[in-house]
């Protein structure tokens, strides 16, 4: 604790005291539930954009991005080439059903495409991966407090959540907004001052260095294999995870959340974009790290390669350094922290409490039991937190193989329900039950990696659903207007406007910056091998 210094602690809990303040700022424009839950619709585009940024690339990523690729090499890039085709599926399908609806829970959309017994379903299974994953996120900060100050990997837990907690509690998803803002620009920064000092204790120039990297098979970001039993192939990251990924974003609560605060469609739109076109560069920057620390460190093991970068920040010695890595490993974690328990309370109290047990309660109550159940989450993640502190792998790894479990199931219920008439209540519940044993016998019985997880998922998903459906309930009578094609009926019918300025709302239609989204995923392929042929 004594090494960690005055200065790096000034800096830390300068960091926490900022992000206290903005949730006590926040928290005087706070009354009701629905302020908590979407805020007041005056948070600009660049700033929820951001905050979709900071939410996603987390702790998971700066920790665990260069542990990946200091084992794995550049072909870690492969699983994350797919967001700016994430993106365009997400505000071309996902966002106007949600966003035109006006409803703060997005499951509710489920419930009226299929019933009450799907969103409840839905929600559920939103509500276990949700907490496990923020449960990788919590230990990942918590091993920062224990690398840097000596403090027990449980109690740093029990310390991060605590402080998430109150400013959350505080300021709803304003707060969350507003503290992701501030937590992008330190993450930035330490990521930026991590790879200039890197770069200048390499014994060779970056040139040099990459082709010696490139010598021993580090450098090669697109792996061509057919083989299934390998995660890191452009195959997995093209196909299997632009599926993992479009359930992240699009069938996500914790990401769709921040975006029903938006003005108006557009700018729940544009907010998408700046990930579509961001993800690529930031990914770049913390797995290119992995590679050069692998260079760096000759390639030596590591008791837990979570630790690399903090290790890498301490040995360099530069004043403030180790305060300036912690406050952005924080700021990483935190952003997804407070996400995750906004959106997990806003899902309880809508989707369960308003819903089954008390119907007529008004703003200010809600807001309440909303405050409660942020509280009953926040204590919940502690356990598995607790367990993810015996992996030794990185957790960015670990943490999308738990996720990938569950994503055929989120992502076949809403296929079903935008592209399908004839898929029923019922039917869907047959296929989401088939599915997880897919799944659970494909992790089990079979070398398939991860990544097919939910496409293997999803597949027998719907298939199930479908044939049950018609099985159980046969062909209904009319088209369902909560589907793609019963919404552009619907908006033909009753001429309604299709597009709100330059922006469709009508679900189904590409925006013109979808065109250029799918520009640069053909670019980034380019440039991706670029890179490795031209060293």
């Amino acid at each position: 604790m004594a090494e960690f210094g005055t200065l790096n602690w000034t800096i830390l809990i300068g960091y926490l005291v900022v992000n206290l303040f903005i949730g006590f700022l926040l928290s005087k424009k706070i009354s009701t539930a629905e302020d908590f839950h979407t805020g007041n619709k005056d948070i600009p585009w660049w700033a929820i954009g951001v905050s979709v940024v900071a939410t996603y690339v987390s702790a998971l990523s700066f920790l665990g991005g260069p542990a990946w690729a200091y084992s794995s090499g550049m072909s870690v890039m492969a699983i994350h080439l797919n967001y700016p085709l994430v993106i365009i599926l997400t505000i071309t399908f996902f966002l106007p059903f949600f966003y035109n609806s006006g409803v703060a829970s997005i499951y509710e959309y489920v419930e009226n495409r299929f019933g009450a017994k799907a969103r409840a379903t839905i929600s559920i299974i939103f509500l276990i991966t949700q907490a496990l994953s923020s449960a990788a996120v919590l230990y990942a900060t918590a091993l920062v407090l224990e690398f840097i100050t000596g403090v027990d990997v449980v109690y740093a837990i029990v310390i991060i959540t605590v402080i998430a907690l109150i400013y959350t509690s505080m300021g709803g998803i304003s707060a969350v907004i507003w503290t992701d803002v501030v937590q992008a620009f330190i993450l930035l920064v330490g990521a930026l001052i991590i790879f200039n000092a890197l770069l200048g204790e390499m014994p060779s120039g970056l040139g040099e260095t990459l082709a010696q990297l490139k010598a021993e098979g580090k450098t090669d970001p697109l792996n061509w294999s057919l083989d299934w039993s390998v995660d890191t192939t452009v195959w997995a990251g093209v196909f299997a995870m632009t599926l993992y990924h479009t359930t992240v974003y699009g069938a996500n609560q914790m990401m769709v959340q921040r975006t029903l605060a938006a003005k108006n469609i557009g700018d729940a739109k544009k907010s998408f974009l700046m990930m579509g076109f961001g993800a690529f560069f930031i990914y770049f920057l913390f797995i290119l790290l992995g590679i050069l620390f692998y260079h760096y460190y000759e390639g030596k093991a590591f008791q837990n390669s979570n630790t690399i970068i903090l290790q890498f920040a301490y040995e360099y010695g530069l004043p403030g350094l180790m305060g300036i890595i912690a406050a952005a490993v924080m700021a990483a974690s935190m952003s997804s922290l407070d996400s995750a328990f906004n959106s997990m309370s806003t899902v309880s109290t809508i989707d369960f409490y308003q819903k089954y047990i008390k119907q007529d309660a008004d703003g200010e109550h809600l807001l309440t039991v909303t405050r409660w159940f942020t509280l009953f989450w926040a204590i919940v993640i502690i356990i598995p937190a607790i367990l993810y502190s015996n992996s030794q792998g990185s957790i960015l790894q670990v943490l999308t193989k738990v996720g990938s479990y569950f994503v055929g199931a989120k992502l076949s219920i809403f296929a079903l329900g935008f592209f399908t008439r004839n898929t029923s209540e019922r039917g869907l519940l047959v296929g989401v039950a088939v599915g997880f044993i897919a799944v659970y016998l494909t992790a089990t019985q079979t070398g398939i990696s991860w990544p097919w997880y939910a496409v293997i998922g999803g597949g027998v998903n719907m298939v199930v659903s479908y044939v049950a459906s018609l099985i159980i309930d046969g062909k209904p009578d009319v088209e369902s207007m909560y589907t793609v094609k019963g919404q552009i009926a619907k908006y033909r019918d009753e001429k309604l406007a299709e597009k709100e300025g330059e922006w469709y709302v009508v679900p189904g239609k590409f925006d013109t910056p979808s065109y250029w989204l799918f520009g640069f995923f053909v670019m980034s392929l380019i440039g991706l091998w670029a890179f490795n042929a031209l060293i």
